[in-house]
């Protein structure tokens, strides 16, 4: 079976950091056989200086986007996209080609800008960097723009925030295409966090944990050993050694989300695995998960990527035993 072709678009201005997620997310996602599973191509109209100062010569030019299956857009940091809401015709014109016959469309950062410049977010919501609020929207106010989202999964079409925001997208996309366990695999290589949800926040300007005493860490992996557990806040504040309002206090500090919020994101992610690893049955997967009951695991999964377990199972059980 062909693999899945990315293209990876590398303008003029072109965000390295961006460039570099795309490449390194996508090269990183393997089966279990450590087979890559996309085939991840550079293209450009020749080669462009980067917004760090250097030069990139991508490997193919702009014939790439005729054939990829999922082209993706990293930021630009300047160009004329960010500043009168043009784009060079040969890249408008390969892009809503693509886009007509039914390609994949990423963009990272102020990528969407290119999107936009291009009539491919008319109408539509996207994301894009909350550090060009004042800019991009004025420039392009046909499209819905969504300032305070790590991302947006428009279906054919999906945009990012800027710079970690990118890397949460990528991941999204592998995990949608091969499952929790094939992302969180890649997520291990390249050492991020294998999952964020797309709607949580961007920006949050919240203090620097305190540096004296212990953190939340220690409780974090004592509690992913006791999924299937009845673990209740007071029992991981009993654990840290704190109370629990010092306890809820560091762990929302740490880790962006409330204690409770993190554990139901880890039972649920458990749920994923075990479902497309075992043959085990949705009740004994909720009960191990720490979920309770099919009923609870249903209402969680449904909540948190929208299907139900049958579903999920069905759609990425094969591909892990196939190595696809």
């Amino acid at each position: 079976m062909p693999q899945h072709v990315i293209a990876i678009l590398a303008l003029e201005h072109v965000v390295p950091f961006d460039l570099g997620t795309a490449t390194q997310i996508f090269r990183a996602a393997r089966d279990a056989r450590e087979q890559r599973l996309y085939d991840v191509r550079v293209c450009g109209p020749g080669p462009i200086r980067s917004h760090a100062g250097f030069t990139v010569v991508p490997d193919h030019d702009l014939a790439e986007l005729a054939i990829a299956d999922t082209i993706v857009v990293p930021g630009v940091d300047g160009g004329s996209t960010v500043t009168d809401g043009t784009l060079r015709a040969d890249v408008k014109a390969a892009l809503l080609a693509a886009a007509e016959r039914g390609a994949r469309i990423v963009s990272i950062c102020t990528g969407a800008s290119v999107l936009a410049a291009a009539g491919l977010l008319d109408g539509r919501p996207a994301a894009t960097h909350w550090a060009w609020a004042d800019c991009i929207p004025a420039l392009y106010p046909q499209v819905k723009w969504n300032l305070d989202v790590l991302f947006v999964d428009d279906g054919d079409i999906l945009t990012s925030a800027g710079v970690g925001a990118g890397i949460d997208l990528c991941l999204h996309v592998v995990r949608g295409d091969h499952g929790a366990e094939v992302a969180n695999r890649a997520a291990r290589r390249c050492v991020v966090p294998p999952f964020r949800e797309g709607g949580q926040a961007q920006y949050i300007e919240r203090p620097v944990p305190h540096s004296a005493g212990a953190g939340t860490e220690p409780t974090r992996a004592w509690a992913l050993d006791r999924l299937a557990e009845p673990v209740s806040l007071e029992d991981m504040a009993a654990h840290a050694r704190m109370s629990v309002r010092t306890f809820t206090r560091r762990f929302r500090e740490e880790t962006g989300m409330s204690p409770r919020q993190w554990l139901l994101r880890q039972r649920v992610t458990h749920a994923q695995l075990l479902l497309e690893s075992t043959d085990l049955g949705v009740d004994t997967v909720a009960r191990r998960s720490g979920l309770g009951s099919a009923t609870a695991l249903r209402q969680h999964l449904q909540a948190t990527i929208g299907v139900a377990p049958s579903a999920y199972r069905k759609t990425f059980r094969q591909p892990l035993r196939t190595g696809s």
